[in-house]
């Protein structure tokens, strides 16, 4: 298995490794939890992403705990901008200053550690006051408690205030070969200024993985975006059908994403051994040609955001 390379995120000083592990479909089984963790960095990831809302907090501890012997190696990620109170359901949204400055505070404790290299806005509307939100993350970064931050968002609007007024390095975004959306014009935006794009759901919901045509079948029932079910499943068994030889449908669906120089890295999510083995399959890949990605998007079609504009 070859090395696993990093990619410079943004203009920071920040090198994540080009797949990632999303930690939220973790679950609350801590030694699964760890055991996933663990197999993940031993193959030379190196950025883990969270967010203090999964499972309320509990997500934050988990990870936490499952890396407290090698923090230094690692480039944690969380979120903030949901407010709720542990043991109870529901959240409500809030960008204020208060509320983050509030949020670091419990993350950090969560996390047993003094600082987090990359905090991102979890969410966010055009009508938020985003400059009070700016100033909230900039303050954080001047008291040593983050490194860097940035904002997870697939709303266009929203994206291009945050890129126009503030220092984010990085945008988490859902991006894969079904859901082409940051192809339209995201993801040229944000490589002219030197912003990296952390694209999660890189596998469609599991419908370009390595079980993509059976979870397309159990799954689409309702279609996915503009496709219906028919579309996804005779998109699955194309993605199968291609990949047959040197790679694996899952490596397929991380190539592509990494194809585009804004993508920084394709944050996967893994609630087994058997999942992470699968995505680490990348490793062994050929490198994915100008013409093969033609190809594979050619399966599938671009489409546009209709709000959020």
């Amino acid at each position: 298995m070859v090395q696993l390379k990093k990619r410079q995120l943004g203009h920071s000083d920040l090198h994540v490794s080009e797949i990632s592990l999303g930690c939220m479909s973790l679950g609350t089984d801590k030694e699964q939890a760890k055991s996933i963790i663990d197999r993940a960095l031993d193959a030379g990831i190196n950025y883990l992403d969270t967010a203090d809302l999964y499972d309320f907090g509990k997500n934050e501890q988990i990870v936490g705990e499952a890396i407290r012997n090698r923090r230094e190696d690692l480039i944690i990620g969380s979120k903030v901008g949901n407010r709720f109170t542990p043991g109870e359901e529901g959240w409500t949204w809030d960008p204020s200053k208060e509320h983050i400055k509030a949020g670091i505070k419990d993350s950090l404790k969560r996390l047993g550690t003094d600082y987090i290299d990359l905090y991102q806005l979890h969410g966010g509307t055009i009508d938020d006051p985003i400059d009070e939100t700016i100033e909230a993350f900039e303050d954080l970064k001047q008291e040593g408690l983050i490194r860097e931050y940035g904002i997870s968002s697939i709303r266009p609007n929203v994206i291009r205030e945050f890129v126009k007024k503030s220092n984010i390095v990085s945008v988490m975004s859902q991006y894969n070969a079904l859901d082409r959306r940051p192809e339209e014009n995201v993801l040229d935006l944000l490589h002219e200024q030197n912003i990296s794009v952390l694209a999660r759901g890189p596998l469609a919901k599991g419908m370009l993985s390595s079980k993509g045509v059976q979870v397309a079948r159990k799954k689409a029932d309702s279609g996915f975006l503009s496709y219906s079910q028919e579309d996804v499943v005779e998109i699955a068994e194309k993605w199968k059908d291609y990949a047959q030889g040197d790679k694996t449908p899952t490596a397929l669906a991380l190539q592509y994403v990494l194809k585009h120089p804004a993508v920084g890295s394709a944050v996967f999510g893994a609630s087994s051994i058997e999942q992470v083995e699968d995505n680490l399959s990348y490793l062994d890949a050929p490198a994915l040609t100008d013409e093969a990605f033609a190809e594979l998007q050619s399966m599938t079609r671009a489409i546009q955001y209709d709000k959020h504009r």
